[in-house]
C-alpha cells in the first residue's frame, strides 16, 4: 500500500501564498540580508512544502483540518523559531520516517532557502551547488551559524550569564568588523572629510556628461534622468539647472529658499539615451549618445554632496565644490600607489581586471561606456576604498591566527568577506540616489541584470548610514542570531546537479528549485562578487576560487552569448533531463520529490514536464503558490509569473499511461 503524504492530497495554497508574499517585505534577520542571491524561494513556502511532503496524508476530515491549521501556523515568519511548533514538526517527521531523520537532498540549493527549512525541520540535509559563490553562501547559512553560533554558558551569575548567552559568532564578526573600520578610517578618512560645520558626507551625486553635438554649441551636457534630491510630503528639495555663459550650473532649491512655481524637477536632460542640451536646446539622438560612450567621449561631473549633521535630524544638501573635486583627485593619485603596493603583496591585481561578459548577457545596454572589465564598474575613489577594506579584512586573518583561532578564523573571514561584497554592491557607478526615501539604491536592485545609470551616487563607506561598512556588518550578522537554534546536520558539496556523486536509492526525499532556461544568468551575475571574494578569502577556499571567474561549462542555464538560442535551449533541456534522472537514481524506492518551477512560456513548461516524464518520476500532484510581490520590477516589465508551481513526484512504478496532447491544454491553464 502506498505511503501517501499530506502534500499529495491537500495543501493550504491560499494561506501559504499570503505568508510567502508577506515575507518579501521582511528584512530583519531574514536569510536574504546575509548575501544577495537571485530567485530565492521564500522560507514560508519552503518550510510548508517540506513538512507537508514528509508527513502522512490525513486520515479523516478532522485530521485534515488539524494538520492544515498546523502548516499555516508553522510557515509564518514569526514562528520561525517557535520552539513548541518546530519541535512538534520534527517529532511528526521522525514518526513518519520510522524514528530516524530523513535524508533530504537539494541539488540546486542556490541561496539555501529549501535546505535551511529541511534542516530546521530536523532532516539530515544535503545541499549541492555548482556555483562557488552560492556554495560559500550555503556554508555561511547552513553550517557555520549552527556550529559556531551557539551561546556558551560560563557562569551561573545572572550578569555574567546575560553576557555569555550572546551569540559568539555574531560578537566576533562585529568585533573584527569594527577593528577593520577603524583601520580603514586611518587610511581613507581624509578622502571623505567633514564640512567646517561638522556635517558628515553621506555621499556624492555624479552625472555622466557628453558634448552637445550642435557644432556652434558643444557645451557639456550633464546627463541626469531627473533633478530631485528629496521628494517627500514634508521635504521637497531639488537641483535647478541654469545656463551661465556656455556652461550648465546648478542651484539647490527648496532647502533654504522657496521652491520655484514653474520648475518640474522630474524632467531631466536624458531619457532612454536621448539627451537634451539646456544651452542651445538641441537634441542628441540615442544612437549618437551610445556612440559617444563607446568612443570614450563621455565624461563625468560631481554635482552635489549629501550630508548629515550628528546633532541634527535628516539629510542636507550642498553643491559640489572645487575642493571636493581636488580631494577626489588626491584619492585617485593615492590609488596608484596603493594598487602597486598590494599587487606586490598579493600577486594579483587588487582592482579587478577580469573581463566582463558580452553585452546583453547581463542586460548591460550598448550605450554604457563599454566596461571591458569588472573594475570599470567603480570610480577611482570607490576602487581605493574597496581594495583598502579587502586589505584590512586580510590583515584580520593574520591577527586571528596569532590569537590561535585556527579553523574558526576562516569562518569569521567568510562573513567579513561578505561585508566587502555588500559594500561593493553599494559602491559602484551603477547605484542611484532615490529621492523618495533619500537612500542609495544598489546594483541588482529588483532585477537580475546590470542596468545603465546616467547619474549615480557614490557613498561614504566609513560613515554611519545604512549602506556603509559598519551597517553592512550589522545587516550580515542579523540572520545569524536566528539560525543557531537549527540542528547541525548538513552536508554541503559543490558539483553539477547532472553528475551527483551519491549512490542509488540513498535519499528519502528531494526538495529543489531548478533554474528556468535563461531567466537568471547566475554565474555571470555572481562574478561581480566572485572577483572580490577571490581577493579577500580566495586563499582560504582554494577549491572554490581556483578559476579566474565562476565556472560556467556545466551550469544548467540557457546562455546564448557563446551559442545560438537553439543550441542553448538544447543544452539546457538535455542537462535538466539528466538532473531529473539523477534525482530519480538517488531517491529511495517510493521516495518523494517536490520540484519548484516558474516560467512564463509554454515551451518552458513542456520542457519541465517532458524532463520529469523522461526521468521515471511520476507526478502525483501540483500546487501553485504565490512567491513574488506583484509590484516587483520584473513582474511589471514582463509576463513573468508571480506564482511558482510546486510539483510533487514519486519514484514509483508507472501504473498507467496518458497522452500528453490530451492534457496539454489543462497544463497551459
Amino acid at each position: 500500500m502506498e505511503d501517501k503524504r499530506f502534500i499529495e492530497v491537500s495543501f493550504p495554497v491560499k494561506e501559504v501564498s499570503e505568508e510567502s508574499v508577506r515575507e518579501k517585505n521582511i528584512r530583519h534577520g531574514h536569510i536574504s540580508t546575509l548575501h544577495i542571491w537571485w530567485a530565492r524561494r521564500p522560507l514560508a513556502s519552503s518550510r510548508a512544502t517540506n513538512y507537508a511532503a514528509l508527513i502522512p496524508a490525513p486520515k479523516n476530515e478532522t485530521d485534515w483540518e488539524k494538520k492544515k491549521q498546523f502548516i499555516i501556523n508553522l510557515c509564518k515568519w514569526e514562528n520561525s523559531n517557535n520552539r513548541h511548533l518546530i519541535e512538534k514538526a520534527r517529532k511528526d517527521i521522525l514518526e513518519a520516517n520510522g524514528g530516524k531523520p530523513p535524508k533530504v537532498l537539494d541539488p540546486f540549493a542556490g541561496g539555501g532557502s529549501i535546505p535551511l527549512e529541511a534542516l530546521r525541520l530536523g532532516c539530515e540535509t544535503y545541499a549541492g551547488e555548482y556555483n562557488p559563490v552560492a556554495t560559500l553562501i550555503l556554508k555561511c547559512t547552513l553550517e557555520y551559524p549552527q556550529k559556531y553560533g551557539k551561546p556558551k554558558e560560563t557562569s551561573k551569575d545572572w550578569n555574567f550569564l546575560k553576557e555569555s548567552m550572546k551569540n559568539p559568532l555574531v560578537e566576533d564578526v562585529k568585533k573584527w568588523g569594527k577593528w577593520i573600520l577603524e583601520e580603514a578610517k586611518k587610511e581613507i578618512g581624509k578622502f571623505y572629510p567633514k564640512d567646517p560645520d561638522g556635517s558628515i558626507p553621506v555621499g556624492y551625486i555624479w552625472a555622466r556628461t557628453i558634448p552637445c553635438q550642435n557644432p556652434s554649441c558643444q557645451a557639456e551636457i550633464p546627463l541626469m534622468r531627473q533633478f530631485w534630491l528629496a521628494k517627500k510630503d514634508n521635504k521637497m528639495i531639488a537641483l535647478k539647472p541654469f545656463v551661465k555663459g556656455r556652461r550648465i550650473e546648478f542651484e539647490i532649491v527648496g532647502q533654504n529658499n522657496k521652491f520655484p512655481k514653474n520648475f518640474d524637477p522630474s524632467k531631466g536632460t536624458v531619457s532612454r539615451a536621448v539627451a537634451r542640451c539646456l544651452v542651445c536646446g538641441s537634441t542628441v539622438e540615442a544612437d549618437k549618445t551610445r556612440k559617444l560612450f563607446q568612443e570614450g567621449k563621455a565624461g563625468q561631473r560631481m554635482v552635489a554632496v549629501v550630508l548629515h549633521h550628528p546633532h541634527k535630524q535628516g539629510k542636507i544638501y550642498r553643491l559640489a565644490t572645487e575642493k571636493d573635486l581636488e580631494i577626489f583627485k588626491e584619492a585617485k593619485k593615492y590609488l596608484e600607489e596603493k594598487r602597486q603596493k598590494l599587487m606586490d603583496e598579493w600577486g594579483i591585481y587588487p582592482v579587478p581586471e577580469e573581463e566582463m561578459p558580452e553585452k546583453g548577457t547581463l542586460g548591460i545596454t550598448p550605450y554604457f561606456a563599454a566596461p571591458y572589465n569588472w573594475g570599470d564598474l567603480f570610480n577611482m575613489r570607490q576602487k581605493l576604498s574597496l581594495i583598502i577594506f579587502v586589505e584590512k579584512v586580510r590583515n584580520v586573518y593574520k591577527k586571528m591566527i596569532e590569537k590561535g583561532y585556527e579553523e574558526y578564523a576562516k569562518v569569521i573571514m567568510s562573513y567579513l568577506a561578505f561585508g566587502v561584497d555588500r559594500l561593493a554592491m553599494f559602491s559602484t557607478v551603477l547605484c542611484r540616489w532615490k529621492s523618495g526615501t533619500e537612500q542609495n539604491i544598489p546594483i541588482f536592485s529588483g532585477r537580475n541584470a546590470i542596468p545603465m545609470v546616467f547619474d549615480y551616487f557614490e557613498i561614504t563607506p566609513i560613515g554611519n548610514v545604512s549602506t556603509s561598512w559598519i551597517n553592512s556588518i550589522k545587516t550580515i550578522t542579523e540572520p545569524l542570531e536566528f539560525y543557531n537554534t537549527i540542528p547541525e546536520s548538513t552536508v554541503i558539496f559543490q558539483c553539477s546537479a547532472a553528475e551527483l556523486s551519491y549512490p542509488e536509492n540513498y535519499f528519502d526525499a528531494v526538495f529543489t528549485d531548478p533554474p528556468y532556461y535563461d531567466n537568471v544568468p547566475y554565474s555571470y551575475l555572481s562574478d561581480f562578487f566572485y572577483i572580490w571574494l577571490k581577493r579577500t578569502i580566495g586563499d582560504l577556499y582554494p577549491d572554490l576560487f581556483s578559476t579566474p571567474l565562476t565556472p560556467k561549462s556545466k551550469e544548467i542555464v540557457a546562455y546564448t552569448n557563446e551559442r545560438s538560442w537553439k543550441e542553448a535551449k538544447e543544452y539546457f533541456e538535455q542537462n535538466l533531463r539528466k538532473s531529473f534522472q539523477e534525482i530519480y537514481r538517488v531517491l529511495k524506492p517510493g521516495g518523494i520529490a517536490t520540484i519548484v518551477y516558474t516560467h512564463k512560456s509554454t515551451s518552458g513548461w513542456e520542457t519541465m514536464i517532458n524532463s520529469l516524464l523522461d526521468s521515471g518520476l511520476v507526478v502525483k500532484s501540483s500546487w501553485p503558490i504565490d512567491t513574488e510581490m506583484k509590484a516587483r520590477l520584473r513582474a511589471k516589465e514582463s509576463a513573468a509569473l508571480a506564482s511558482s508551481v510546486y510539483f510533487v513526484a514519486r519514484k514509483i512504478k508507472k501504473e498507467e499511461k496518458g497522452w500528453y496532447n490530451e492534457v496539454k491544454e489543462e497544463i497551459k491553464k
